[in-house]
């Protein structure tokens, strides 16, 4: 009766549906995992903030920035360089709009780390508010701060398209700078814990693909899709079974479907007068019929 799962046609079927229900259970499971790893890198950052007790660690223990070392505390040495403080506009810390005050810290190592030393209120045109930068203190210092990844086009506030005046920065990314000072910058920045005069710190920022936004959520709505893609396949298959095995048992009874309905002039065919019928008609005609 099941003879036709041999067939070549089946054959196929159930070659598809064999590799198609893996695959579709393994694209769900690493869409979870892709979500599950969100949700928990989310909730190791809140407990990170909560706590507040973080130790700092060396920035080159830290390096390169990865999504478990992005928002740790770094601590590194060396000197401001004064002469290429720079400015990013357009960047907002809560509802207000402001710009970020950025100091390039050349360590030991040669190379020089960007220093977001705080935000500060109105707009990097202004004089009057440029006026309120402090300056970045002389000497030899110790900053601590949460290590940040290069940003990129996509990053918030991130200012792009270029026009902006001397001493404007639009994305604090290494190859930004890399045009505008005369040494090598890591590949990487800090936003400074404690911010001098009117200057406010920088929270950090989350790490691209860890926050529970929506590309998080759909990680999780594709986990749900490939899943139901899954039990597609296996509804299907069951489907085409049951209607192969009804039209093989039915052979089997002898029942065969018709190749062609009945066309009208089979259904009700003319009934047509025995011969001899028209004589004897005749015959009982009354004579004064026939008159």
């Amino acid at each position: 009766m099941y003879r036709f799962l041999l067939t070549p046609r089946w054959w196929v079927i159930n070659i598809f549906a064999v590799l198609a229900i893996p695959v579709c259970l393994f694209m769900g499971s690493w869409q979870l995992s892709r979500f599950e790893a969100r949700v928990d890198t989310h909730n190791k950052q809140q407990d990170r903030s909560a706590a507040g007790k973080e130790t700092a660690e060396p920035l080159r223990t830290l390096l390169p920035v990865t999504d478990q070392t992005s928002g740790r505390l770094a601590i590194a040495t060396g000197r401001y360089d004064t002469a290429h403080q720079m400015l990013v506009p357009d960047r907002r810390l809560g509802d207000r709009d402001g710009f970020y005050v950025l100091t390039l810290l050349r360590t030991d190592g040669g190379k020089a780390l960007p220093v977001v030393r705080g935000w500060l209120p109105g707009d990097a045109d202004d004089r009057a508010d440029v006026a309120k930068v402090p300056a970045p203190p002389a000497g030899e210092v110790t900053v601590t701060g949460a290590l940040q990844a290069s940003e990129h086009q996509d990053s918030d506030g991130v200012r792009a398209r270029g026009g902006l005046p001397r001493g404007q920065l639009g994305m604090i990314s290494a190859a930004s700078l890399v045009n505008l000072v005369p040494y090598q910058v890591y590949d990487a920045w800090i936003t400074s814990t404690s911010a001098p005069g009117a200057l406010k710190p920088v929270p950090p920022a989350v790490a691209d693909g860890t926050g529970l936004d929506l590309k998080a959520f759909q990680n999780l709505g594709y986990t749900g899709e490939w899943f139901v893609f899954a039990g597609f396949v296996v509804f299907m298959w069951f489907r085409l079974f049951r209607r192969e095995a009804e039209t093989a048992r039915d052979l089997a009874l002898g029942i065969a479907p018709s190749d062609s309905p009945a066309g009208p002039a089979e259904a009700a065919p003319t009934a047509t007068a025995p011969a001899g019928a028209e004589g004897d008609a005749e015959r009982t005609r009354s004579p004064s019929a026939t008159a």
